[in-house]
């Protein structure tokens, strides 16, 4: 069983910055790999971010890719997204996820539907 926690959100202009975290707890954090997953409203999820593991490797959707930065504390059970050059259209409410399984493989490792445990998301409203 694994409990999330994000923090972090809030009301930014464009082009400013955010830091969210998502604390895990009830399980084995440093096995999971995490991620970041956003939904607007009347949207379906979307994948944000993903990082393995050990955090040496992460992937972000084309959106976010050099403005996102995922990173992970094992020995604090918390995962980060840093969001730089905020847009308007990354208005979201934003979710954290664990992938117990670790069985993916490709981009089969993006699809929302594929994580098992979320954490309450964290708004975050970005004003233009």
């Amino acid at each position: 069983q694994v409990q999330l926690v994000e923090s972090g959100g809030g009301l930014v202009q464009a082009g400013g910055s955010l830091r969210l975290s998502c604390a895990a707890s009830g399980g084995t954090f440093s096995s999971k790999p995490m991620a970041w997953v956003r939904q607007a409203p009347g949207k379906e999820r979307e994948f944000v971010a993903r990082i393995s593991r050990r955090g040496d490797s992460t992937y972000y959707a084309n959106s976010v890719k050099g403005r996102f930065t995922i990173s992970r504390d094992n020995g604090k059970n918390t995962v980060y997204l840093q969001m730089n050059s905020l847009k308007p259209e990354d208005t979201a409410d934003y979710l954290c996820a664990a992938d117990v399984n670790n069985a993916c493989s490709g981009y089969g490792c993006f699809r929302p539907s594929m994580y098992e445990y979320w954490g309450q998301g964290t708004q975050v409203t970005v004003s233009s």
